[in-house]
């Protein structure tokens, strides 16, 4: 539930079985949900009302899938979880590049499903209560400077526009300089759990970060690899 209301899912899926499938364990959870069947119809809801997630296919009529996430992205930070009836990686991986936060391959069971939008709802729920009364929190390394409480980055005086998920890693490993994070450890702290998710998209994020923030993404002056383990932020001896 978000403050007194309960959250509102967009639901975008050109057949109506998925649809009807989706809605009705997302309903039971006491979710909203405002179906769309395709990518147009999908951007004007969004345009017109406020969601707290999109759940959104890739192979989507008029406007596909990854277009919709890149549209939605460039204007919104709102949790999106793709799905995707293709096996290939590429899928994956160009949908986390344009800013989703998670995905699901199709077939997929209900209790996966479930569990994934919970999880993301939760997590964002629990950064709005920690917007609510603390005290601003603020992370100065080199030229970057990270606001945990207004969830901005900025490097040498520029705004980087991160996503969900980018800001998260991005303060899990910051907060915690020197410290080694596996995959598993960063996908528990992001979603409560690691079930069901590929490690391999930690990876993904990261890169995507690096390219971002860092002036050559291959020689990283902040987010290191730990080959074989995962990943740590540089610590006081290598701030320079």
């Amino acid at each position: 539930m978000h403050g007194e209301r309960p959250a509102r899912i967009l639901l975008v899926d050109d057949e109506q079985s998925i649809q009807t499938l989706l809605a009705f364990p997302l309903q039971r959870d006491g979710y909203e949900v405002v179906a769309a069947a395709d990518g147009q119809e999908a951007l004007e809801r969004f345009g017109a009302e406020n969601f707290d997630l999109v759940v959104l296919d890739v192979m989507l009529p008029r406007v596909d899938g990854l277009e919709v996430c890149r549209r939605l992205r460039s204007r919104s930070a709102v949790p999106i979880i793709m799905l995707t009836a293709r096996a290939e990686e590429i899928d994956k991986v160009v949908g986390l590049e344009l800013g989703a936060d998670d995905y699901i391959t199709k077939p997929f069971s209900l209790r996966e499903f479930s569990s994934r939008v919970r999880a993301v709802l939760r997590r964002a729920e629990m950064v709005r209560a920690a917007d609510s009364g603390a005290s601003p929190e603020r992370l100065s390394i080199g030229e970057l400077r990270v606001d945990l409480l207004k969830r901005t980055a900025r490097l040498a005086g520029t705004d980087v526009p991160l996503t969900f998920v980018e800001f998260e890693i991005l303060a899990i490993l910051a907060q915690s300089p020197g410290r080694v994070f596996t995959r598993d450890m960063l996908l528990a702290k992001i979603w409560g759990d690691s079930a069901y998710r590929d490690p391999r998209t930690i990876d993904v994020h990261i890169r995507h970060l690096r390219e971002k923030l860092e002036r050559d993404p291959k020689a990283p002056a902040y987010l290191f690899t730990v080959r074989g383990v995962g990943y740590r932020f540089r610590d006081d001896a290598e701030a320079g």
